[in-house]
């Protein structure tokens, strides 16, 4: 392997200038670091560059990690809207994070923690406390060191104790957001051995009309990656198709790196089918000899196989689902569509989701109600689109269709039911509705007090004790933990009355009701807590899987049974 590329990262002669910082830690010996950053455009798929690289070399036998670094001055993602950034993924320790670590947790099958989530404003906050508090002597207090020596310091705390860890910068290079970040990554290479750290540079290769692969844009990042002291060991181009043998070449030439460090990452229809792409260019095994971990993997023959066995596995037959939301785009609801992929590929079946516009389904969109074999509600906050999905409950309920409602739709499932089953005419949470006459969803106590918005909901992994002979029970066993985030809960004056006109509450956490279910319907599931978030291709979540079997059942009733 030819690794005077590598001394690259050196040939700047101002780099040669630099003084090493002091840091908090020292340097680790143990693990290796790939860094990805990403050019041209953002979007493009780092994180899933990463996650898929991870995914191959936990299949060689190590054990693998992951860092994304966010570099909005937010401390957590926990108070944006989806629109902007899309869903907000909820970690284990209740960390609200980006959603890039969801997919980090689905591909590498591990659970996050919110120490693996930097962004600008935890740096900030942090380092603004420690200068409040005295604890740097009197010092100035500036972006290096002090910024940059808590990047290093957080990025090896996170690696302790694994044998590689995947760092994924958001953004693009030349963002002024992303400055102190590259900076930390320029020092961090001189720090580290020169074979513990990797720089992986993913960028846009576009089509000109004429259909050449343009390689111009590529030059140009990495152009701006050199002139902040970063040279990129790998190249992924990020294209339509595999890079032409010609444009890898000239991507090698233009921007000093080896012919065979250029890797193509084409569109493909499952994003669980890049590992097995980048596989075939052979990426981990490149990425393997650079960091000397080849001689340590697993012989080819004796790689775990399982994920190629899943994603690849023939499906038979479509399953429609009907999801019911507010926010028109996929990423806001991304573990829900990825949980409802999984359940497909236990049950062999395609999924098909039919976008349900709630502020929309009156006028056009509750035809999809009907043209659906299964529907789920999913979480949300605010007023908006409520009336519609507390309709989609009642038309589930109803016309005996499975149902999945997750969170706000676990809530919703309550006011429908307290509406039209218990007569309690203009049931509604507090919520939406301060003054409601019959307030079955409340605040929670403990938030009673709670001014700041910013990470104080009840969150992270809870423990569900499940009542026996039920189909919670069927489904989870006597126990389950899951991931919440909400404000909110089943008020506990109505749940006698509830339960007596038929709604069965068959998972509590103590006086928390967090599992719903009809006995008399072939599937109405509400939790309150968000299943999707713990789902794996490797292994499906359990609502997920329920609702899906009993969708496929009713794939195959006959119209006549459905009321029009």
């Amino acid at each position: 392997m030819d690794g005077g590329h590598r001394a690259l990262r050196n040939v700047f002669p101002y780099r040669l200038l630099t003084v090493a910082m002091p840091t908090d830690s020292g340097p680790a010996s143990g693990p290796k670091f790939v860094f990805v950053t990403g050019g041209v455009m953002s979007g493009l798929g780092k994180g899933i560059t990463a996650a898929s690289t991870g995914r191959l070399l936990e299949n060689a036998g190590f054990d693998v990690t992951a860092v994304k670094i966010d570099p909005y001055l937010n401390v957590d993602a926990g108070t944006m809207n989806p629109y902007q950034h899309g869903e907000v993924y909820v970690l284990k320790d209740g960390g609200e994070v980006d959603l890039d670590l969801g997919n980090y947790e689905r591909f590498l099958d591990a659970d996050m923690t919110f120490d693996q989530n930097i962004t600008t404003g935890k740096l900030y906050k942090n380092v603004i406390e420690k200068e409040r508090a005295g604890d740097y002597l009197g010092k100035t207090v500036q972006i290096i060191p002090h910024i940059t020596d808590d990047i290093k310091r957080r990025i090896r705390d996170a690696a302790a104790g694994h044998d590689v860890c995947l760092i994924e910068v958001g953004g693009t290079v030349g963002d002024i957001e992303g400055g102190p970040y590259y900076e930390a990554i320029r020092q961090f290479a001189h720090e580290e051995r020169e074979e513990d750290v990797l720089l992986t540079h993913v960028t846009l290769v576009p089509y000109s009309k004429n259909g050449e692969q343009k390689t111009k844009p590529t030059q140009h990042s990495v152009k701006e990656l050199r002139s902040i002291g970063l040279q990129p060991d790998v190249l992924v181009g990020r294209c339509e198709d595999e890079l032409d043998a010609d444009t890898k070449e000239k991507i090698a030439l233009f921007c000093d790196v080896p012919t065979d460090a250029v890797f193509s990452n084409p569109d493909v229809e499952d994003i669980y089918h890049v590992p097995l792409v980048v596989e075939e260019e052979g990426l981990d095994e490149y990425v393997m000899e650079e960091l000397e971990l080849a001689d340590d993997a697993r012989p080819k023959a004796e790689r775990a196989s399982q994920w190629r066995d899943i994603v690849t596995r023939e499906q038979s037959g479509t399953v429609t689902v009907a999801l019911v939301g507010k926010y028109a785009l996929e990423d806001a609801y991304l573990s829900i569509h990825e949980a409802l992929k999984h359940a497909g590929l236990e049950h062999s079946t395609d999924v098909e989701v039919l976008w349900v516009d709630a502020e929309e389904m009156a006028n056009t969109h509750e035809q999809r109600l009907r043209e659906a074999d299964g529907i789920v509600v999913p979480g949300g906050f605010g007023t908006r689109g409520t009336t519609e999905k507390i309709a989609a409950a009642r038309y589930a309920r109803e016309n005996d269709v499975p149902f999945l409602g997750l969170c706000l739709g676990f809530q919703m499932a309550v006011i429908e039911y307290a509406r039209n089953v218990c007569g309690l005419d203009d049931a509604h949470s507090t919520e939406m509705e301060t003054e409601t006459p019959h307030p079955v969803i409340g605040l929670l106590p403990e938030q009673y007090d709670v001014e700041d918005l910013g990470g104080t909901m009840r969150l992270g992994a809870h423990e569900t004790d499940i009542e026996s002979g039920t189909l919670a029970a069927e489904l989870y066993g006597e126990h389950c933990t899951e991931r919440h985030r909400h404000r909110y809960e089943v008020n506990p004056e109505y749940i006698e009355e509830l339960e007596s006109a038929g709604l069965r509450f068959s998972g509590r956490a103590n006086n928390r009701m967090e599992i719903l279910e009809l006995p008399d319907h072939p599937f109405f599931f509400g939790t309150q807590f968000h299943p999707e978030f713990r789902s794996r291709p490797q292994r499906a979540s359990p609502p997920f899987v329920g609702f899906l079997d009993a969708a496929i059942d009713e794939r195959e009733r006959p119209v006549s049974e459905v009321e029009a």
